[in-house]
């Protein structure tokens, strides 16, 4: 059979979604991973969980954040970063102008780590195809990683957070720039000059400066579209 997308040498699609459509799709798949999800039992964490933690906030919005895993607040309530340092990084959000809703938060593992240690590579590997899901459907154009666990992952890299934050890199035509974890904040509740605190409010700045110029193309790009 003839795949209706298939196209000819110098003609156009004989079948194409329009962006509302194909936005459609997406939220469709969106959903049938979250339930995937629900059902893991891919690693063992899948049977000391309370409720998985899929991620919550716009997909399409061009920005994701992603961070290590869930902890016990979120465990109990089936949402990422709403503890502690989920509150925190809510208030480094608003400080910066960004609004949570319009913005998507996850994590690398979707379960709670034991004693909320770090996940075992095996875990890592079991919830990839999850995260790369996400990414794949959001397609955002900036990614932000919230600790050592999500840059490393990423990034494949060895090095350190505090040697990698603040620092954009490139990664699959994705702009991506590690930060501090909002626990880590909590750790070292200083603000002044140097402090992590400190640090995170200069790269919030970044990430808010660079997502607008971003938005900005998209409207741009958009506003052509439509005089054409």
């Amino acid at each position: 059979m003839t795949d209706p997308s298939e196209t000819r040498s110098g003609e156009e699609p004989l079948f194409q979604l329009s962006p509302p459509e194909r936005r459609h799709q997406e939220a469709i798949l969106l959903e049938e991973a979250r339930h995937r999800v629900e059902r893991c039992l891919r690693c063992p964490l899948g049977k000391t969980r309370n409720k998985p933690v899929f991620g919550e906030g716009n997909l399409w919005g061009k920005l994701l954040f992603v961070g290590e895993g869930p902890g016990a607040d979120e465990d109990e309530q089936g949402m990422p970063f709403v503890g502690r340092a989920g509150q925190l990084l809510t208030q480094i959000l608003q400080a910066a102008g960004i609004r949570r809703e319009d913005v998507y938060i996850t994590n690398v593992v979707k379960c709670r780590p034991p004693g909320n240690r770090v996940p075992t590579f095996e875990e890592m590997m079991a919830c990839d195809e999850y995260l790369q899901t996400q990414i794949a459907l959001g397609r955002p154009s900036l990614l932000v990683l919230l600790g050592n666990t999500p840059t490393k992952w990423i990034l494949k890299t060895t090095e350190g957070i505090s040697k990698l934050r603040g620092r954009w890199f490139s990664w699959k035509g994705m702009s991506v720039l590690p930060m501090f974890h909002p626990s880590y904040l909590l750790r070292y509740p200083s603000s002044t000059e140097g402090s992590p605190k400190h640090l995170t409010w200069l790269d919030i700045q970044e990430v808010k400066r660079k997502w607008d110029e971003v938005r900005g193309t998209d409207l741009c790009s958009e506003g052509e579209g439509q005089s054409s």
